[in-house]
Parts: structure tokens; sequence; C-alpha cells
């Protein structure tokens, strides 16, 4: 995951605020699915606009933990959510 300047993203949020931030993610999870579409469905050359919106994604995720202070918590969900894909992949 993207390793974000806390102070970067305390700038961020206070000259956008929470809510802007918020949507930029939604919008940047859009365009990640927009460039991964095109990948797969027209089988586009596009590795460039996929490496480019996933790092947007992963700016904005890191957004999101700072603002909702869960980083801690999303950390340590990581583990039980991998369990469970092993569980579905054993079956």
């Amino acid at each position: 995951m993207a390793v974000v300047s806390k102070k970067i993203m305390d700038k961020a949020v206070q000259k956008w605020g929470k809510s802007a931030q918020i949507l930029t993610l939604l919008e940047e999870m859009s365009e990640l699915q927009k460039e991964l579409l095109k990948n797969i469905n027209r089988n586009k050359d596009n590795l460039d606009a996929v490496i480019d919106e996933t790092a947007d994604v992963e700016i904005m995720l890191a957004q999101m933990k700072y603002i909702y202070q869960i980083d801690n918590a999303v950390r340590e969900r990581i583990p039980l959510k991998l369990e469970k894909v092993k569980r579905r992949l054993e079956d």
C-alpha cells in the first residue's frame, strides 16, 4: 500500500475537506475501473493508465484511513480477509 505523508494528507483534508476527499476516492476508483474494463473488454494495451490509476486509488485509500483513523484496524482485518480467501480456494 502507498506510503503517503501524514503532513500531505492533513494539508489535503484541511484544504479540500473530508467529503471532497471521499468523493475523490470514488472518482479515482471509477477511473481505475474504467481502465481495467478497457484492458479486459477491449484488450487494450493501457498498462501505464492502470498503473497511474492504481497509484491514485492507493493514495486516496491512505487518505481514507487517515481521515477515519482506521489504519491499524484495517491492517488487523487484512489477515482475516485473506484467511477467508484461502478457505474459499480450498473448497
